[in-house]
Formats: structure tokens, C-alpha cells, sequence
């Protein structure tokens, strides 16, 4: 119902459903602009004409979508419609997009921790009310929204979804028996079809879930505890040590950006490609 201040000055949400505007919201909205923005210049650029190379930003686009539609999505589903390619691909993107922005630190919190250690105050913590701690803060949270479970769980959800609407729209109403094996003896049949028809799908959906939070919150936390060190031990010993380490594991949460995006959409493909036909 609305938002108030208590008595340590924290914001505090009163009654009714939490829709409010999170940081995570934000830095998704951000994604999706941005996505906006790439691709329909690039596919504006390429539409100019096709037989040519229209410069090097239209070329990376192009190869880029080319490559997740014909080595991921189309070689592991048969003959997918459109929808399931444009799931398949806005995923990827979706994925890869969050991913690396979110390995951008948040401009507009660093920036108010400066001022608060310049003038000893933060002006996050002194805002009139209802005014933005900081445009930049705004703007630009600088949180990696793929390591949020309220996320990976809807786009593991959205998968789940597919694989059912892949089973219905390439078998029929038959999908509903036809998730059982072919050649499975009936007396297993009672026993394999809520495996095969409720729990397969459901799992799929959390092994995706969870392997995407695990993998872009473990580097975070390293990064965070290599740091840590420092504070906790005031040696200026370690601090070369610890820069030297949250250094190497940033750049293998470069490679690890582009692997969970890759690995998400090649199991999602895999996971509807299976429900297209009777094994």
C-alpha cells in the first residue's frame, strides 16, 4: 500500500503485494533496453541488403543470432516453429546480456560511498522523501540479476513451459501417453508416466534453475571473500594476493558469462527437442 521510513531511517513496505521497483527489476529493464536498442539497429543494418557485410557491429550481430539459431536451437530440436527458436534465442541473449553487465560494478553506490567518506554523510541515507538517492544508483544498479533465484526461476519455468507446449504441438493430445517410453511394459507404465510426464519436466526445470544461480553467485562470492581477506586480516601483505586472485576469478567470470548462457540454452533446446517425438 505504501512505502515509509522507521525509526533508522530504513524504507519500509506496509501492507498489500510488493510490486515496488527492486534493484534487480531495474538492472533487468536496463537488459532489455539495451537488447532493444542491438539488435533492432543490427537487423536494420542487415536488412539494407542482404548479399552484403553491412560493417562490423551488423557482422558480429548476425553471426552471433546465426549461431545460436543453427548450432543450438535447430540442431538439437527437429524443425522448430519460430516460437521455440525465438524463446531459444532471446534466452541466450537475455542470459549473456545480464551476465556481463552484471560483472560492471554499481557506479551510482560507489560514487555515494565517496561522497560519504568526503563529507561524512551519504546522501542515499538523507534523501528528501520520495527523491532518488542518486540518478547514477537509478540508473545503473550494477547487480547481476542471473544470480537471482526470483529470475532463474521464471526462466526455468518458461522452459518447462515449452517442453509441454513442444509435446502438445508436435504429438498431439498422444503426448500425454506418449511421454512413456515406447517398448516400456505396461505394468511399468503406471510407475513411468508420472516420472516421465510430471517429475522429468519439473526436474529439468530445477537442474536449469539452479545451475545458473550456483554458477554466476559462487564467483561473486569469491571474488568477495578474496577481498574480504583484507579487511579481516589488515595486512598489507595480502593485499596483492587478493588483488591478484579477484583479478583471475573476474576473468574466468568473463568465460563463465558466455558458458551459463551457452549451457542454458543448449539444455532447453535438448529438453524440447526430446518432447517433439515418442523415444
Amino acid at each position: 500500500r505504501y512505502v515509509f521510513k522507521d525509526e533508522q531511517g530504513l524504507y519500509k513496505w506496509q501492507g498489500g503485494l510488493p510490486l515496488h521497483i527492486t534493484k534487480r527489476v531495474a538492472m533487468m529493464w536496463v537488459v532489455s533496453i539495451l537488447m532493444l536498442v542491438v539488435f533492432i539497429a543490427g537487423a536494420r543494418k542487415i536488412a539494407r541488403d542482404y548479399s552484403k557485410i553491412q560493417g562490423r557491429f551488423a557482422g558480429v550481430v548476425e553471426v552471433l543470432v546465426n549461431y545460436v539459431r543453427h548450432d543450438i536451437a535447430e540442431a538439437n530440436m527437429h524443425h522448430p516453429s519460430q516460437g521455440f527458436l525465438a524463446y531459444v534465442i532471446t534466452a541466450f541473449f537475455f542470459i549473456l546480456f545480464s551476465n556481463i553487465l552484471g560483472l560492471f560494478p554499481p557506479i551510482g553506490e560507489i560514487i555515494d560511498i565517496t561522497k560519504n567518506l568526503v563529507t561524512g554523510h551519504s546522501i542515499a541515507h538523507h534523501a528528501a522523501p520520495g527523491e532518488l538517492p542518486s540518478p547514477l544508483l537509478a540508473i545503473w544498479p550494477g547487480i547481476t540479476v542471473t544470480g537471482d533465484i526470483a529470475v532463474t526461476f521464471t526462466m526455468a519455468a518458461m522452459t518447462v513451459i515449452m517442453i509441454y507446449a513442444a509435446g502438445f504441438k508436435y504429438q498431439g493430445v498422444q503426448y500425454v501417453w506418449h511421454a512413456v517410453p515406447g517398448g516400456v511394459p505396461w505394468w511399468l507404465f503406471p510407475i513411468m508416466w508420472p516420472i516421465e510426464f510430471i517429475i522429468g519436466p519439473l526436474a529439468k526445470g530445477f537442474a536449469l534453475m539452479i545451475r545458473l544461480l550456483a554458477n554466476m553467485t559462487a564467483g561473486h562470492v569469491i571474488i568477495l571473500v578474496l577481498l574480504g581477506f583484507i579487511f579481516q586480516y589488515r595486512s598489507w601483505g595480502l593485499v596483492p594476493v587478493s588483488m591478484l586472485g579477484a583479478g583471475a576469478i573476474y576473468l574466468l567470470e568473463l568465460m563463465v558469462a558466455f558458458l551459463q548462457a551457452f549451457i542454458f540454452t543448449l539444455l532447453s533446446s535438448i529438453f524440447i527437442g526430446l518432447s517433439m517425438h515418442r523415444h
